[in-house]
């Protein structure tokens, strides 16, 4: 089959990718096969043989940093637009790591009009005297791997370059690079070419100032995407600024406004990132939990602050590098903080004997919660190598987080009964979800025909090849059920609309039919139970009218599945369908076109005279052979990729869309309000 077209955007918080395709796609292919060689009865190893000799002329050294631009992925993971800006995070980093060292607090990022990038620090200045290999010392760092500071010398005693790839790697890809060092009272200058240097280090002038200038260019050669996102470098940006109070980072843009730029200084530090994260919401402790300590050689630094949502939100760093699948230290302040609030609410007797311990979910309700370490020798581990390994970094962050905690807990007991008391809330509500969950455990596969909201399952059995479509209303629900292709489309329908999730605790939404309905299906249970590996579904498109009730069913959909089934949004599998808008006659012919700008472009084209255009308000005014044909062929089909590129908006986004505080939501829709098309009423 052919690929699925895909569109540049979904909502807020989306990126399109092109999806695997259900099935064979070569089934139905015809292929050339005067060139292919069919063997019966040979081994593999037979097959992949090659007659040339095996020896040391064969075995190929490359030399500096070949490496890096023959596999550019092993060194900074893709060569998209994650990677294009990693590039820009390793050059920061080491201003970052001067910043820690003592030595530089201002940070200037620069998106060029020609899409290069510069940044500026006041740090110290990379070396400039001659290195033992007898290259000047920066010379050395720019061009070869693993050179640097930072391995055991006494050049930094924390890091976060440490666990990056180094400047090298992003000279290598960069079809130029100018480096200027402001030191010793000199301004010198370095210029290469993909990794090569084609200007030697010389003195352009005197300066009584300290610091460094990278400029460079990505390697279009590289790079599939070139462009940078500014929202993209600002969200790091800022975040690089909370972690490290104090600095000023400041990011420019020359591309369209030379003057455009925002300014980043948090005095609070992470109190000032708990203080934006939750900014939206309405909080329990009004000013943010804060304390740090400082143990062999680890800096810990805690923020923490409760907001009267049922959702928690953490967020852990080590050397500023963002731990996403936790490790040791989150394991510490989790344990910590639990026994903490038990202790609390033993002692003022709000737990009595008979009552059982609050769990580490109920405590952690509505918590938002910054962890900031600096650690000497970080081990990462996991699959994207962001989750703190050192065993020794529990028990440190356990005994620091039990200190600070009952301290403010003895100090401020009023604030903390409420904590408490919404603990204990939450903790009821669990057990009634326990109940019902159970409700939702699928002993075998036949169940699911008896459940409300009639699933017509598909046949295929691989969920990378099965998917399924949420549909609004049975009379959509009906056209979908009679077009789809019944071998991997599964249809849902869901009558009206379901809970918002943002305003209900489990045992609420696990007593909600349709939501139940959703989660026997997908298979993967949800919360704490979560498992994407029993996911039913490779994909879960969402499909609702074009109009305000569909774009609100939609919305409340997406809720659930970002706040209960998150890893199926951050693993690629929840899409929204894209059903077209008019639908143009012309004698015999006809046409869908999915915008007004391409309904305008197309009429245009064939000729207004003699042409009727429709307007589609609903699924329900297609016929089976329509909705096919326009929404659910594989071949044909426009289909949208629900993404996780900036979880932190994502997360504010539902907040004040699905959230109890209307000012921001009045606030959010006079903002877009000149943004909205098509608006039935």
């Amino acid at each position: 089959m052919a690929d699925e077209k895909q569109e540049n955007k979904v909502i807020d918080l989306t990126q399109p990718e092109q999806p695997a395709e259900p099935l064979d796609e070569f089934a139905d292919a015809d292929l050339d096969t005067s060139n292919v060689e069919i063997h019966t009865d040979e081994s593999s190893a037979e097959v992949t043989a090659v007659s040339a000799d095996y020896g040391a002329d064969q075995i190929q050294i490359l030399e500096g940093l070949e490496a890096v631009r023959m596999r550019p992925g092993m060194y900074i993971g893709s060569t998209s637009e994650r990677g294009l800006h990693h590039l820009v995070y390793e050059v920061v980093d080491n201003s970052i790591d001067e910043a820690l060292a003592g030595y530089c607090d201002h940070i200037e990022v620069t998106i060029e009009a020609d899409n290069s990038i510069t940044v500026t620090d006041n740090g110290r200045g990379i070396p400039v005297d001659m290195h033992e290999s007898g290259k000047p010392a920066v010379e050395v760092v720019l061009t070869v791997l693993h050179a640097g500071g930072k391995f055991g010398g006494d050049g930094y005693k924390v890091s976060g370059g440490l666990h990056g790839v180094g400047v090298s790697v992003v000279n290598a890809l960069s079809t130029h690079m100018e480096v200027q060092v402001k030191r010793d009272g000199k301004i010198h200058e370095i210029t290469f070419k993909r990794g090569h240097t084609v200007k030697p280090l010389t003195v352009i002038g005197d300066t009584e100032e300290t610091g460094t200038r990278v400029h460079f260019l990505p390697d279009p050669e590289i790079f599939t995407v070139t462009t940078y996102s500014y929202d993209t470098l600002k969200h790091r940006l800022r975040e690089l600024a909370f972690l490290n109070h104090g600095i000023t980072i400041v990011l420019h843009d020359k591309r369209q406004d030379p003057e455009k730029s925002e300014s980043f200084h948090f005095d609070g530090g992470i109190s000032s990132f708990v203080e934006h994260l939750n900014r939206k919401k309405e909080k329990i402790n009004p000013t943010p939990i804060y304390f740090n300590g400082v143990k062999d050689d680890t800096v810990v630094e805690i923020a923490l602050q409760y907001n009267d949502s049922y959702q928690e939100n953490i967020y852990s760093f080590v050397n500023n590098i963002n731990t996403e699948e936790g490790g040791t230290h989150l394991a510490g302040f989790k344990l910590a903080l639990t026994r903490a609030a038990n202790d609390f609410a033993r002692k003022q007797g709000i737990l009595k004997d008979k009552d059982g311990n609050l769990s580490g979910d109920d405590v952690r309700e509505g918590l938002t919660a910054v962890i900031s370490l600096k650690v000497r020798e970080p081990q990462f581990e996991g699959q994207t190598k962001t989750k703190l390994g050192n065993s020794e970094i529990r028990g440190i962050v356990d005994s620091i987080v039990t200190e600070g905690l009952s301290e403010y807990f003895e100090e401020n007991p009023v604030i903390t009964k409420k904590i408490i008391d919404k603990a204990i809330m939450a903790a009821r509500a669990r057990e009634a979800a326990r109940k019902a969950r159970e409700l939702t455990r699928r002993k075998n596969a036949l169940e699911v025909s008896s459940l409300p909201g009639k699933l017509a399952d598909c046949s295929v059995k691989d969920p990378e090849q099965a998917e399924i479509y949420l549909v609004e209303g049975d009379s959509a629900g009906g056209s979908a059920k009679q077009g789809r292709d019944r071998r991997f489309q599964a249809i849902l329908p869901l009558r009206g609309k379901i809970l918002n999730v943002e305003k209900a605790r489990l045992d609420r939404i696990f007593a909600n039919a349709e939501i139940r309905t959703m989660i026997t299906a997908f298979g993967t249970g949800i919360s704490d139970d979560f498992d994407i590996a029993k996911r039913r579904y490779g994909k879960i498109i969402i499909m609702t009218d074009a109009d305000v009730d569909g774009a609100h069913i939609r919305t409340l959909l997406l809720t659930f599945l970002y706040r209960y089934m998150k890893p199926l949004i951050e693993h690629g599998h929840v899409f929204i369908a894209q059903p077209p808008l008019y639908l143009i006659r012309k004698g015999k012919k006809h046409w869908y076109t999915y915008s007004d700008e391409e309904l305008t472009k197309k009429l245009d084209e064939v000729g207004h005279d003699g042409a009727s255009v429709q307007r589609y308000k609903g699924l329900g005014e297609m016929n089976p052979e329509q909705l096919w044909e326009t929404t659910m062929d594989p071949n044909s089909r426009t289909m949208l990729r629900v993404d996780m590129e900036d979880a932190e908006e994502a997360d504010e986004l539902f907040t004040i869309l699905m959230g109890d505080k209307v000012e921001p939501r009045r606030q959010f829709i006079e903002e877009n309000a000149k943004l909205v098309r098509n608006l039935d009423i």
